[in-house]
């Protein structure tokens, strides 16, 4: 067993393992550690603990104290260097006539470096706005080109549902997802409607998609042919939550439309295997780009 704990350098991203060495941390203190960048100021989220060395990646960098005032307050003050250093980025931009869109930065712990993260289209030649950058703030400059997901993750915001994105609040790293998702849970394939801030799926769609991959499997499709206990009918729609479909039976002239539990019901399961036969226009195909 390795005694470790579990630290993050933002709310809402990745825990990492260090070795506390023979220290004790509370949960929320501060603490400076050696990454690979340099020395950083990061939170315990994970107390002291023993775990499987099985579990970690050796070696574990140290811990190597517990953050002082004057790290704090070092922390705080580059936080305040934050809001000038974007303005003068993004003036530094517009001169250039760059087409990228600025969307936060950050200064390491020791003040040595400052990175800008940004989004574009293409690749951007921002050769000369580093030069431009490095005689304004005389220490090192990093542009990182991000992706859409990414910028959502920095900058937060509402989701559809109301609230606050879960890349932004509770998604250390970004789930999978895919169209098929999105047809197991019988949900509209409407761009609008499964699509997030970013103009991607929305992460949500992997959360149960677990249990709507299994109950697809043990649903009829809709507007196929089933039989029930009153005769043959059309499946009009599928409840996978109630494991119930209402089929459509028609006599004659008359139509009746009845809930039916899927075990009442005799029809061709499917496969193990599913087959995306339905055709993906060019709006979803943008979704998964």
């Amino acid at each position: 067993m390795a005694k470790i704990i579990g630290v993050k350098f933002k709310d809402n991203g990745k825990l990492y393992y260090f070795d506390p060495g023979d220290k004790t941390f509370e949960k929320g203190s501060g603490v400076v550690v050696e990454t690979a960048r340099g020395v950083e100021y990061a939170k315990v989220h994970m107390p002291v603990r023993e775990v499987p060395e099985s579990e970690l990646v050796a070696p574990l960098k140290p811990v190597l104290r517990a953050a002082t005032e004057r790290d704090e307050e070092t922390v705080r003050r580059n936080e305040e260097r934050r809001a000038p250093a974007m303005k003068t980025a993004a003036e530094k931009i517009a001169a250039r006539g760059l087409d990228m869109k600025l969307v936060d930065c950050e200064f390491t712990f020791d003040g040595t470096k400052v990175i800008f993260y940004f989004t574009a289209d293409g690749r951007v030649d921002f050769r000369e706005l580093v030069k431009d950058l490095s005689a304004v703030f005389r220490i090192r400059i990093e542009l990182r080109q991000i992706g859409v997901r990414d910028e959502t993750k920095m900058i937060g915001g509402l989701g559809p549902c109301g609230r606050e994105c879960c890349c932004a609040s509770c998604l250390p790293d970004f789930k999978k997802v895919s169209i098929k998702m999105a047809k197991n849970q019988g949900l509209s394939l409407n761009p609008g409607k499964i699509s997030g801030l970013c103009g991607r799926l929305m992460c949500c769609l992997s959360y149960e998609n677990e249990y709507y991959a299994e109950a697809y499997k043990k649903m009829p499709k809709v507007g196929s042919i089933v039989g029930t206990p009153d005769g043959d009918g059309t499946v009009v729609n599928v409840n996978m939550l109630k494991m119930e479909a209402k089929v459509r039976i028609d006599k004659g002239d008359n139509s009746a439309y009845r809930d039916y539990k899927v075990e009442d019901l005799k029809f061709k399961r499917r496969g193990e295997k599913q087959k995306d036969d339905e055709p993906i226009d060019d709006e979803i195909k943008k979704l998964l780009d």
